[in-house]
């Protein structure tokens, strides 16, 4: 039995954690369903995300170790994920992830039948929810909205806005999972 892949991406201040969080509390319990935690080298601290902290150096051993099946570095911060996804996925399980939109093409090699799920807002939402997380200056943020990469071709993509309401958001986003 194969199970399904499901990358999440977004921008900054998209509300991708927020929506994973309310996911992951609606479909956790079920164990066909499997939410991936990464590891990032970020202090376990920093950012709404809960993900395991790793070092530079415990980061590159594990990388060295063969331990990720998918790793990518943005915004000076290296993001890796755990080869238990492939554990999951050959039970059937659906992995979800919340992935890189420039790492996709790689990703797509490594799993052929990966889904993406896109969440999008509008520029002044990302503009205004980026400076009330208060940890980039304007010039960042105008920066970081401006350089928005484009989702590769050819990938199945189901985009969900997050422009208004939490549970609007959630509910169009807990349908995307679904493949509706």
């Amino acid at each position: 039995m194969t199970g399904e892949l499901i990358i999440v991406v977004g921008p900054s201040g998209v509300g991708k954690d927020s929506l994973l969080a309310h996911a992951r509390e609606q479909l956790g319990a079920d164990p066909r369903w499997r939410f991936v935690r990464r590891r990032i080298t970020r202090p376990a601290n920093a950012g709404s995300e809960n993900h395991e902290a790793l070092s530079e150096e415990e980061f590159a051993d594990r990388l060295a170790a063969g331990r990720f099946a998918l790793h990518w570095d943005s915004h000076g911060l290296r993001y890796g994920i755990d080869r238990e996804i492939d554990d999951w996925l050959a039970r059937g399980c659906t992995v979800v992830l919340n992935g890189s939109r420039a790492h996709l093409p790689i990703a797509h090699q490594r799993y052929p039948a990966l889904r993406v799920v896109a969440i999008v807002a509008h520029p002044e939402v990302l503009a205004r929810r980026l400076a009330q997380r208060g940890r980039e200056s304007a010039a960042d943020i105008a920066a970081r909205i401006a350089r928005q990469p484009s989702l590769p071709e050819g990938l199945p993509v189901t985009e969900v806005s997050n422009d208004a309401d939490l549970a609007s958001a959630s509910a169009a986003f807990l349908q995307a999972l679904h493949g509706h």
